[in-house]
């Protein structure tokens, strides 16, 4: 005889773990909430593996008013994810150190484009121009560079996995159970889906929330006979220490792609790969040769002072990647009721997971958006071959 539950969300991470957190506070949903997560220890998936940012400097007007929401709910964490019973509040270490995005002579026109809109919704971000960086940020080489945009506030850079781990306590403390199994059959009965579990276990539910991402996200739709374009992608991240201390560095952002932040007493840097083929789920192996031969010259051309620097312990993570056009597909799924996504965050998913939770909570709760409209994001988009565009891809 099978389980049942009102509410089936496959995987327990951040987006997973919000929306469940969220759903289960409102008081018009008294349902019973099941999340099945395949990596109850959270050792691989991308909430704890990746370098946990938060900027509203996007070039669509969605990314950033979810970012928008983002910030005001990071700032006030404590309070929003409280657990039920004076349990110590959550803290995420959020520091806004802000983004800087840099752009040569070819891509300012983009830059400005990008800096009207963020500013038209809200953001607080600064345009500089060369001069103005060099004194704003002395430590920087501006050589080949024709403006730059900072967040002087509403940007910066948080823990992660502390931020994942209270949104599980949170949902937990609400009473959203949690089962560790991996899910290995998906399919619509006349009246509810029924969830098989490697565990031999069945779960009957009326909605079911697929937000699995990397770990196997576009394996469950294709269970549901749905093909999407979410890929798998590595990301490494390189730790290191520099011998000349220099210190307001934001998140800076080269125009070839590279990122570098601090992170306590160093930094840690990455970039997207020119080759970036799909890999295998328990790929996690690091490839050193692409900090030496990618990052560092990059590095060291943009912040003098990284020439004489010391790598730490670098790790792998896995990205959901949306080919389509490099943003989320949330909402629900037409012509498969009761079934909704939250997949192909392209790196965004953790920033994007106090929005996404609040608006798909409402949109199961209800069956419409209450406050952000996140239809932009809905994969009506995908079947009109209407990409929403995003310019600004870390």
């Amino acid at each position: 005889m099978a389980d049942t539950a009102d509410l089936v969300i496959i995987g327990g991470a951040a987006i997973g773990s919000s929306v469940a957190a969220q759903l289960a506070a409102r008081s018009d949903f008294s349902g019973r909430i099941v999340v099945v997560e395949a990596d109850p220890a959270y050792t691989f998936c991308a909430s704890a593996r990746s370098a946990a940012s938060i900027r509203q400097q996007f070039s669509s007007a969605i990314n950033i008013e979810i970012s928008l929401f983002g910030i005001a709910f990071l700032r006030d964490i404590g309070l929003r994810l409280a657990t039920p019973g004076g349990g110590q509040a959550p803290d995420i270490g959020l520091k806004e150190g802000g983004y800087l995005f840099l752009a040569t002579p070819e891509t300012r026109p983009i830059l400005e484009e990008n800096h009207a809109l963020q500013r038209q919704l809200g953001a607080d971000i600064a345009f500089y121009e060369p001069c103005d960086l060099q004194r704003r940020f002395p430590f920087l080489n501006i050589e080949g560079i024709a403006a730059g945009c900072h967040g002087t506030t509403g940007e910066g850079w948080f823990d992660g996995y502390g931020l994942m781990q209270a949104f599980r306590a949170r949902a937990r403390a609400l009473g959203v159970e949690y089962v560790a199994a991996r899910v290995i059959g998906l399919e619509r009965g006349e009246a509810a889906w029924r969830v098989r579990l490697d565990t031999g276990d069945v779960i009957e539910a009326g909605a079911v929330l697929n937000a699995a991402g990397a770990s196997g996200g576009a394996e469950i739709c294709r269970l549901a006979g749905l093909e999407l374009p979410i890929h798998r992608r590595k990301r490494f991240v390189f730790p290191f220490t520099c011998r000349e201390k220099v210190t307001g560095v934001p998140l800076l952002i080269d125009p070839d792609g590279t990122y570098v932040r601090p992170e306590g007493e160093g930094f840690i840097c990455g970039a997207g790969p020119d080759d970036d083929p799909d890999v295998a789920a328990d790929d996690f192996e690091v490839d050193h040769a692409f900090f030496d031969e990618r990052l560092w010259p990059s590095l060291a051309n943009r912040v003098p002072a990284f020439e004489a620097i010391r790598p730490g312990a670098a790790w792998a993570g896995h990205y959901d990647m949306n080919l389509f056009d490099h943003n989320a597909f949330v909402g629900s799924v037409p012509g498969h009721p009761g079934l909704y996504i939250a997949l192909g965050f392209s790196g965004h998913g953790l920033q994007q997971s106090p929005a996404i939770g609040r608006g798909l909570a409402e949109l199961i709760a209800t069956g419409g958006y209450e406050t952000l409209d996140l239809a932009p994001l809905g994969l009506q988009r995908l079947a009109q071959d209407k990409p929403l565009i995003e310019r600004n891809v870390v």
